[in-house]
């Protein structure tokens, strides 16, 4: 259903978020052949969540690595040899997703050795509602990240112009690869909290609460200081080609980095409640952080700063995120016992 809507509504949706001319067009040739790898680009994020909760996380980091291999082979494969430009790119991502979608369906779907096996199942509106209602964090998570992306856009080139879009595509794209160790580790550990919780292990609970607080100061430190002395080598590596444009996002890459030193205890608390099954305060604590306090802060934080103002603004989001989630668990820790 996503794909035949997506396939539909391609053009229009483009052209309504500024694309025209041959960007239009690449965009939309790029689009017909990567939405059909929808279903399975889906089947690959639920399986490593059941991965997970079926005891194999090794089998689960097996296959995404194996699906990104697969994507980076592929792209050298039909760029560089056959030339087939930004179609051969977009075949080579679609067929990415389908090996990270369609290995664990497979596995799932016959005898195995994990804990978990698709079968024959009973409709179940009420435990249906209940998973898409705890699940609900996650999906404002991905909707306002997408709102947001495409807000910042439009203010990177108001200040920035076209530089500023590509400087924050740089960002963006370290932003993924060090936000993953935050959203890996509260993945991983959900399953554990929930366990935990519904045994009533409230020790368990108690202390699993403080080593994930610990990891989590860890990673952000490091990734902190890892974002300050990779700033330049990443920089050159993307846009080193333009000077002032190098210049531009060297000066982000050094505001911006500031952020993954909250980022990860907002990501960790969202999945903790979620693990509760508290999915209303997961939800809310997402939708404050990827929502309402980055796109107050990009429209507000401009007016006083300027393009600073934008890259200031993720990380005072991140920050407000953090206050957000510590005052959650401190008011729930006598309901959730730890």
């Amino acid at each position: 259903m996503l794909t035949a809507a997506g396939l539909l509504c391609l053009r229009p949706l483009l052209s309504m978020l500024g694309a025209g001319g041959q960007m239009l067009e690449d965009c939309i040739t790029y689009g017909k052949i990567i939405l059909p790898a929808v279903t399975a680009y889906i089947l690959q994020y639920e399986f490593q969540c059941l991965f997970a909760t079926a005891e194999k996380p090794k089998l689960g980091l097996y296959i995404t690595i194996a699906a990104g291999l697969t994507n980076a082979l592929l792209d050298a494969l039909f760029i560089i040899v056959f030339r087939w430009g930004l179609q051969g790119a977009a075949a080579a991502t679609a067929i990415g997703q389908c090996v990270g979608g369609i290995l664990p369906l497979l596995y799932f779907a016959r005898p195995n050795t994990s804990l978990l096996r698709l079968t024959k199942a009973k409709f179940d509106g009420t435990a249906l509602l209940k998973v898409c209602a705890n699940g609900s964090s996650e999906l404002m998570n991905n909707i306002s990240a997408s709102i947001v992306s495409m807000l910042y856009n439009i203010q990177l080139l108001k200040y920035a112009g076209e530089d500023g879009v590509a400087a924050y595509g740089v960002l963006m794209y370290v932003n993924m690869i060090f936000l993953a160790a935050f959203i890996g580790f509260s993945v991983g550990v959900s399953p554990v909290i929930g366990y935990h919780s519904g045994a009533g292990s409230y020790e368990e609970l108690k202390g699993l609460l403080k080593k994930s607080f610990i990891i989590t100061t860890v990673f952000a430190v490091l990734m902190f200081a890892a974002a300050q002395l990779l700033a330049g080598p990443l920089s050159r590596m993307f846009v080193g080609y333009d000077q002032e444009l190098l210049t531009m996002t060297l000066r982000g890459f050094f505001v911006f980095s500031f952020s993954f030193l909250f980022a990860g205890f907002a990501i960790f608390g969202s999945a903790f409640f979620t693990a509760l099954g508290d999915g209303l305060t997961s939800a809310l604590i997402s939708f404050l952080r990827t929502l309402v306090f980055q796109i107050s802060a990009v429209l507000l934080l401009p007016l006083i700063w300027g393009l600073d103002g934008i890259w200031i603004s993720i990380v005072a989001a991140e920050a407000a995120a953090v206050i957000v989630a510590l005052l959650f668990l401190l008011g729930k820790r006598r309901k959730y016992h730890y």
